[in-house]
């Protein structure tokens, strides 16, 4: 992908992300229609679907060739990264946004040929914009995001992980993960994958983890991240395979080392 043609679908998708967050806060305390799917704590609302159908609706139109993956199903059935694909989640952060009301974002990918060109994350109700064209760097609205430093301790590290795998995690022994909560400054838990990205873009975190995302949470924050100078592989080190649901490590690249090293690897079961 040349660099007009990434600026031309950049400005696109830019202006679509911030008029759907803009309908999403109009309707923000509309009722809602609210299913589940894989399990009770797997929410799908209404909203959801109208605002993916809506970014279908608007790619399909102008890029008929386009394939589209996203969460709720009416994107292309994509098995392959040849040609330009759009990764979209119309609300990451269900929970959030039926609970709280707040920290949930809209995030949007997109990859030509398995490269990540361009990134969005949208935090609605912040009105916040963190976005990225592969090679011009990060930004948080209008403003660029500094480069990551490189001399950040794991001690001084604040980590955004999932408590709840803390307890009860099939992929790393309870003991590793809880002896890393232990070593690093602090934890924190926000609810959305998308958001969590943004803020290790910023340097509001210093790294997130999870055992178990699917590509629409993580498709545009490994963009941004990148950009930022950070670094983003599997749980375990491994490059990220975006074709399939996968663990996840994004952080400041001096802390990458020691958290595989020490804590995950060794704790694999």
């Amino acid at each position: 992908m040349n660099k007009q043609e990434r600026n031309a679908m950049f400005a696109l998708a830019k202006g679509w992300i911030l008029e759907a967050g803009e309908s999403i806060r109009k309707r923000l305390y509309d009722p809602l229609t609210i299913d589940t799917k894989s399990d009770a704590n797997d929410l799908v609302t209404s909203m959801d679907k109208d605002t993916e159908y809506y970014f279908i609706n608007n790619i399909k139109h102008v890029y008929p060739n386009h394939l589209i993956m996203s969460e709720e199903g009416y994107g292309d059935d994509v098995r392959t990264f040849d040609g330009t694909v759009w990764i979209i989640d119309p609300i990451d952060g269900t929970m959030n946004f039926v609970h709280q009301q707040r920290n949930f974002a809209i995030s949007i990918g997109v990859y030509h040929n398995g490269v990540g060109e361009i990134g969005l994350i949208y935090d609605v109700i912040g009105d916040n914009l963190y976005s990225a064209k592969k090679g011009e760097g990060a930004f948080k609205n209008e403003f660029g995001l500094s480069r990551l430093s490189h001399d950040k301790s794991i001690y001084e590290s604040i980590l955004g992980m999932n408590h709840f795998w803390l307890c009860n995690n099939r992929f790393v022994h309870e003991k590793k993960m809880q002896e890393l909560v232990r070593t690093v400054r602090g934890v924190r838990t926000y609810g959305s994958a998308a958001i969590e990205f943004a803020f290790v873009a910023e340097g509001v975190i210093d790294g997130y983890m999870a055992m178990r995302l699917s590509p629409w949470d993580i498709a545009a924050g490994i963009i941004i991240v990148d950009e930022a100078g950070g670094l983003t592989t599997t749980a375990f080190g491994d490059p990220i395979e975006l074709l399939r649901g996968t663990s996840v490590l994004t952080c400041n690249p001096s802390i990458h080392k020691p958290i595989i090293h020490d804590y995950t690897r060794q704790g694999r079961k």
